[in-house]
């Protein structure tokens, strides 16, 4: 079974980010569940939203509380809270930013990978430039980072749940696909050795 968790802001779509991924995800072959957990329901709000899959049926019915991969819509949630807490070691972070987090400490021991969602959002004309629309952007960088689920089932989905703008969405997960960037492994920081005096 794989988990994942996605962090965003409310007006973002995270939510309706885990459906269309969990809706991918099954016209793959697998079985899906996606399920959002509200905290303040307002705009610009923290909202945590889950997707879980498997080739087997799935029984569970908890909330994600040790994910495999962690989703980060929104970059400033970094500074407020801990988006790496549960995740299991090696899992992937998925941050949308125009360049990696200064600060690596919090991800090491975990993948690292980011795209510009924000950019892409406002390139394809999704949400304004206070607010861009970056969920089907953050869909298509998740599929390159995993290899899964296929960009033809995202793309399907996409057309069939948002049909007045699927082109425009469509293009958005293309080119995150295209341009999100993989970190990889981020190693702990080398301890400094010895400080040995030097003759005076």
């Amino acid at each position: 079974m794989l988990e994942i968790r996605f962090h965003g802001r409310g007006g973002q779509g995270t939510v309706v980010a885990t459906i269309l991924l969990a809706k991918a995800f099954f016209r793959a072959g697998y079985q899906v569940q996606s399920f959002p957990f509200f905290g303040v329901e307002r705009r610009g709000a923290p909202v945590e939203a889950y997707v879980r899959l498997d080739k087997e049926k799935i029984l569970l019915r908890t909330n994600v509380n040790y994910p495999d991969h962690v989703v980060v819509q929104d970059q400033t949630l970094l500074h407020s809270i801990s988006v790496t807490r549960g995740l299991k070691p090696g899992g992937w972070v998925l941050i949308n930013g125009s360049a990696a987090p200064i600060e690596r400490k919090p991800f090491e021991g975990y993948r690292l990978a980011f795209a510009d969602a924000n950019r892409i959002a406002l390139r394809n004309q999704l949400g304004t430039r206070t607010h861009p629309i970056v969920n089907t952007a953050m869909m298509g960088a998740f599929a390159r980072m995993m290899d899964m689920p296929p960009l033809d089932a995202i793309r399907a989905v996409i057309e069939e749940e948002i049909p007045d703008t699927h082109k425009q969405n469509i293009a958005a997960a293309e080119d995150a696909y295209r341009e999100v960037q993989l970190l990889g492994l981020i190693e702990p920081a080398s301890a400094p050795g010895p400080v040995t005096a030097g003759n005076s």
